[in-house]
């Protein structure tokens, strides 16, 4: 075995036993697990997770409304939208772009409902990873947990990354507002400049993760009020400051394609492109389920974090588009590279239309930009808080390099801080191409999207396959209807990742090459050949920590 990667394996090499099952005579009684983890008074969740074979070691004290802070801080109503949005709206004009989060949300709550059911029944900081090798079963168990934890991984700190890059593009144009303009010798940051603030923004997450929970979860209500109120400000304030307005007619039916720019000349091929924003904004609603250690009634607040977070971004993400694009001054000039945001950042253009065409300022549009930026700033620390847990449940299992670094907790505050230092140290160094290349933030988008959503794909095929008996359903149960639910959720997963391998530009060149591909076949072929290699010998899957049968912890 390479040094590298010659973990602490002895309690791997067990058997993988699935659920544990009680002494004779004991079997459902919370007593039994009481007498085992010395807890007589236990959470329901908490007593679900002693008989998945763990003990209580993270603080269980996030209320349900905590927990949906932190999953629709992660989702965030700005960030996915943002970024995105000029491309999406150049490749085939308003209405797909429009029309394109009601059927991406439309499909969205098919995976979200397939998860709140698995969240319910399984409610473990490890989630996915998890879920996974428990639905496989024994034989396939293993793998389907391996696959399946490492894409989540790259996906999660893929996604700090996206959060850092649109953060530091949000900061660009304040920068360049705040100074003059593009036209009146404002300030555009350079190229090194933007990394610093990239790195800025991922090392401020970092150490914020390094304080109690308490302080991340208070920073997430802030959040939540945040983007609802900032959400409303801009949804309603936008098109009531605009001189003009686009009419109904152009937003919802206007179709246009921008072949000179894109070197898109298909309809449907454009029509996919623009769909991206909306599968890029509609996922990250699983990070309640890697709360679900320290929410207490997890097993029913999670499902219901995870459903309402995605209702709340499939209003006002819809809002939010209708807005920018019914406030659309002129066309054609958001992409003119000698306007005044250099068409680097079409958002910070509209807005900036706006209110200078009213007020013949730019002071409207630069706090509405800072609105924005929180909203990426609060997005960021909820991500990482998240791939901090995600890397400390599979440390935990054994399935990383250097497992017993990442999986100790900070002796005061009971939280994974070697994990959360890992994740923003991968994530810098993702962000250093930022120097040479131009299409960064496509190809860490593509990754993150592929990683994360990819992930979901893993533990719902294995709930549509498997045998309902072997199931044992928490307070959301689907019945029935799980086996559609999850099939159309599993063909959309699959389909969303596909659009993510495509070319975004035409023609293909070094400068428009998107290399998620590359990057993503080198990641995961690295990964399956450690698992052909070496790690299917000894990596079984979750690690109990309490071992039931014999009574002992």
């Amino acid at each position: 075995m390479h040094p590298l990667f010659k973990l602490q394996v002895k309690a791997t090499k067990k058997k993988w036993q699935g659920t544990p099952q009680l002494k004779p005579g004991s079997m459902g009684s919370e007593n039994s697990f009481a007498e085992v983890t010395g807890n007589t008074t236990m959470d329901s969740a908490e007593k679900r997770l002693n008989e998945l074979g763990y003990k209580q070691e993270l603080r269980r004290e996030m209320t349900m409304f905590k927990t949906l802070a932190i999953s629709f801080s992660t989702m965030t109503l700005f960030t996915g939208i943002t970024p995105l949005y000029g491309s999406s709206l150049q490749y085939a004009g308003p209405a797909t772009l429009v029309w394109g989060w009601i059927v991406v949300s439309f499909f969205t709550w098919f995976v979200g409902i397939a998860m709140a059911e698995i969240c319910s029944s399984f409610p473990t900081t490890g989630s996915l990873y998890f879920w996974a090798a428990h639905l496989a079963g024994p034989k396939w168990g293993p793998f389907s947990s391996w696959c399946c934890a490492w894409l989540e991984t790259i996906g999660l700190i893929a996604g700090i990354g996206t959060q850092a890059y649109a953060g530091s593009q949000t900061l660009q144009s304040i920068i360049l507002l705040s100074t003059g303009t593009n036209k009146g010798g404002g300030y555009f940051t350079p190229k090194w400049l933007f990394l610093c603030m990239y790195i800025g923004l991922t090392v401020i997450w970092a150490a914020l993760n390094t304080f109690a929970l308490e302080v991340i979860a208070l920073i997430d209500i802030v959040s939540i009020w945040w983007q609802l109120i900032g959400g409303l400000v801009i949804v309603i304030m936008l098109p009531l400051v605009a001189l003009t307005t686009k009419s109904a007619s152009f937003v919802f039916t206007h179709l246009e394609l921008a072949p000179e720019s894109t070197g898109v000349s298909s309809k449907p091929y454009a029509v996919i492109l623009s769909f991206l924003v909306s599968q890029y904004s509609l996922y990250g609603y699983d990070a309640a389920a890697h709360l679900t250690e320290e929410t207490k009634g997890a097993d029913k607040n999670g499902p219901i974090a995870i459903l309402g977070s995605i209702g709340i971004i499939t209003v006002f993400g819809w809002a939010y588009i209708l807005a920018l694009t019914f406030s659309i001054q002129d066309f054609g000039y958001l992409y003119d590279p000698n306007n005044e945001t250099a068409g680097a950042f079409v958002p910070a253009q509209i807005l900036y239309d706006a209110f200078h065409g009213r007020y013949h300022n730019s002071a409207g549009a630069i706090i509405l930009l800072f609105v924005i930026w929180g909203s990426f700033f609060f997005g960021g620390l909820s991500i990482t808080t998240s791939a901090a847990r995600v890397v400390y449940a599979l440390s935990r299992d054994k399935g990383v390099p250097f497992s017993h670094l990442w999986r100790q907790l900070h002796p005061k505050y009971k939280i994974p801080s070697n994990a959360v230092w890992l994740c923003a140290a991968i994530c810098i160094l993702l962000g250093l191409p930022i120097l040479k290349v131009n299409v960064v933030f496509t190809a860490i988008t593509s990754i993150c999207t592929i990683g994360w959503v990819g992930g979901y794909a893993v533990p719902i095929f294995a709930r549509l396959v498997m045998s309902e008996k072997n199931f044992k359903p928490g307070p959301f149960y689907l019945g029935k209807a799980r086996r559609p639910v999850c099939l159309v959720a599993f063909l959309w997963i699959c389909y969303t990742c596909s659009v993510f391998l495509l070319p975004t530009l035409y023609p293909i060149t070094w400068d428009t090459f998107n290399y998620a591909p590359v990057a993503l076949g080198v990641g995961l072929g690295i990964i399956m050949l450690w698992w052909l290699l070496d790690a299917r010998k000894w990596f079984t899957g979750p690690v109990r920590n309490i071992d039931i049968q014999n009574g002992m912890v």
